[in-house]
């Protein structure tokens, strides 16, 4: 089955022109999605919403992927995957757009739905499609190389975000994003080759590989360490500002340094991230939960704070490349139904970790928003384990 869906060798050479489009795309991915972060104060204050509410932004956008990611392969049937990948990057140009112009909650609401359905569309496919445009054995490296726009966007999008939102305002900020992602949007259309689909994955597939209980295991495991993750990341600007009391300067330097330590992570994703990924499976969660424990316990400290979002982003650049590395080797048979699972299972867990993060902060403290999180990590080690019983059995 995995070879009617695996076929770079079928062409002269790996496609790295259509890799590095893609790379784009998940910059500007990240950073549409996830620069409500940055503004929340801001964009909070031009709605007539609380930080809390505004902090569902995130949410909707992930409760929308949730569901595109699980029909997309049905829904765009056999249409060649080239051209969904395309109508994905016209949904994100739609998104910015209406955020942009956004006269109240709900047109804002609107627009970060689209966003959603934009990214469950392209992670669900994403790395069905790396396993067709790159040999075997490259796609670790192009899994590397592709989210190396992950921290692209890490890096600048959320300190230029807060550092413009301060300057010009938060709408300007999504304005800017537009005209890079109609160019993407182009260079989709010239780089990407035809990826006609050879065998339709559709939800008979996907309850197939929920059946198998290492895939199941791993599902929940990503569950736990994202939704840890985000529970933290989402709510960061008013943890640095409460209780780290850092002014829009200090906030953009902070998050300018949690991005560019996502360069360490993505180079140390392509330099170790290959063969047996177990070892591997536990650190995001352990490393970034403790890297949150140390916010709550040293955070009253710029320094401090500043260690702390070090770690957190080097180890967040390398989170993908490691969960995806071993999707790709546990349902390499069923790539597209992998694919749809695993962004499901990480949209949902981003949701959920807004939504509670949320009701923390504005229930009780930003304090407990984060050992919400640290909570969550915590949980997930403990499952991984040495992470053995998340990998297929040898001979199936």
């Amino acid at each position: 089955m995995g070879a009617t869906i695996i076929d770079a060798e079928d062409r002269p050479g790996a496609a790295w022109g259509a890799v590095l489009s893609m790379a784009l795309c998940v910059a500007m991915l990240i950073a549409s999605e996830f620069m409500p972060v940055s503004l929340l104060t801001p964009m909070a204050e031009g709605l007539g919403a609380t930080e809390g509410q505004t902090g569902q932004a995130i949410s909707i956008s992930g409760l929308f992927a949730v569901a595109a990611s699980l029909a997309v392969t049905t829904v765009a049937g056999r249409l060649d995957r080239k051209w969904v990948l395309v109508a994905m990057s016209a949904f994100m140009l739609l998104s910015l757009v209406l955020v942009a112009t956004a006269p109240n909650f709900a047109v804002l609401m609107v627009g970060r739905a689209f966003l959603g359905v934009c990214i469950g569309g392209f992670w669900a496919l994403a790395t069905a499609v790396i396993m067709r445009l790159v040999p075997a054995q490259d796609v670790p490296r192009a899994l590397a190389l592709m989210y190396g726009g992950q921290a692209i966007a890490a890096a600048f999008a959320a300190p230029v975000g807060a550092y413009l939102g301060g300057m010009f305002g938060w709408r300007d900020v999504f304005w800017a994003l537009t005209p890079i992602v109609a160019i993407n949007l182009v260079w989709h259309v010239v780089a990407l080759p035809s990826l006609p689909v050879r065998q339709r994955q559709d939800v008979r597939a996907m309850m197939e590989l929920v059946r198998r209980p290492y895939f199941l295991r791993g599902l929940v495991a990503v569950m736990l360490s994202w939704g840890s993750a985000f529970t933290m990341f989402t709510y960061l600007r008013p943890f640095l500002e409460q209780v780290t009391g850092v002014d829009v300067t200090v906030l953009s330097l902070l998050l300018l340094l949690l991005g560019c330590a996502g360069f360490i992570g993505t180079w140390a994703a392509g330099r170790y991230v290959k063969g047996d990924v177990a070892p591997l499976l536990k650190l995001p969660a352990l490393v970034m939960g403790g890297a949150t424990a140390g916010l709550l316990l040293f955070g009253f400290s710029v320094i401090a704070a500043g260690f702390f979002m070090v770690v957190w982003g080097a180890m967040n650049t390398m989170f993908s490349v490691i969960w995806m590395s071993w999707m790709a080797q546990n349902a390499g048979d069923a790539p597209e139904a992998g694919g749809s699972l695993m962004v499901a299972a990480i949209q949902a867990s981003i949701l959920l970790g807004a939504v509670v993060g949320g009701l923390l902060l504005d229930g009780v403290s930003i304090g407990a928003t984060f050992i919400g999180s640290v909570a969550l990590a915590a949980i997930a080690v403990a499952l991984i384990g040495d992470g053995q019983r998340m990998l297929k059995p040898e001979g199936v």
